[in-house]
């Protein structure tokens, strides 16, 4: 997990820029596997400052508009990006075509009726979800540990077995490059400080099952993407994580 991996994990999932001249980033497999070990702490970065939009539009304008402005947030700070992959994915996966041409159909920069659909229903969830949850700790920390849950989907869906669908492209890249233990590790710190939040009070008690709950979506969207298309692609895992993000929300911000 070098800071060359750190620096384009945040350029990657974030609106930061790699600035190449005072870096020297030379992006290879072994950095960019490094960029999706890193990319948990990266969430923890966004779902923060996500959460403190929450925190003090609710106090000023409701919990709904707190709610709204807190996703928006998200999605500019990350350019939209896994928004993004997950409508393409939805398209891909919705059309019932054969693997080559739900994936050109993937890559097309047109989103059709089923991502369509998948986004603003998404987004809707995410906003009810945080609306319910209402401002103070328990809709925070859901928030947190959404963006958090997001991105260790991310991480498991780039261990070994998992194939790359396309021979270029940023799956090819990073499919295959992190450890299991990495990913096991990453994930059990995560669950151990949603326990400690839950078991302190600081959030509802159903956070680690959130968490749980998410990662388990995400694989099993993981596997259903991966059997369909080949393998998997950027689009691919920026479904997953909104995905887990936003099974993680709903069942967080549950009473």
């Amino acid at each position: 997990m070098t800071l060359d991996g750190l620096r384009l994990a945040a350029t990657l999932l974030t609106v930061i820029p790699i600035r190449q001249k005072v870096y020297q980033i030379e992006v290879t497999r072994g950095v960019a596997g490094a960029a999706i070990a890193w990319s948990p702490l990266v969430g923890l970065v966004l779902g923060a400052v996500a959460a403190a939009v929450l925190y003090g539009a609710s106090q000023v304008l409701g919990p709904l508009t707190g709610a709204v402005l807190a996703v928006a947030v998200l999605a500019a700070l990350t350019r939209g990006l896994h928004l993004d992959g997950l409508a393409d994915l939805a398209d891909g996966l919705g059309s019932g075509r054969p693997a080559e041409q739900a994936l050109e159909i993937m890559r097309n920069s047109d989103i059709g009726p089923f991502g369509v659909v998948t986004l603003m229903l998404t987004l809707l969830v995410q906003v009810a979800a945080l609306a319910h949850a209402g401002p103070g700790r328990r809709g925070e920390a859901a928030l947190i540990a959404a963006v958090v849950t997001g991105r260790l989907a991310i991480v498991w869906a780039c261990r070994p077995g998992v194939p790359a669908a396309r021979a270029s492209g940023l799956g090819a890249m990073v499919a295959g490059t992190v450890r299991p233990a990495v990913a096991a590790a990453l994930t059990a710190v995560g669950l151990a400080v949603a326990g400690v939040l839950a078991t302190t009070g600081i959030a509802s008690w159903t956070l680690p099952v959130a968490v749980a709950a998410g990662l388990l979506a995400s694989l099993a969207l993981a596997w259903h993407a991966t059997r369909r298309l080949g393998g998997i692609t950027g689009d691919v895992l920026g479904g997953i994580a909104e995905t887990a993000a936003t099974v993680c929300l709903l069942i967080a911000a549950a009473t």
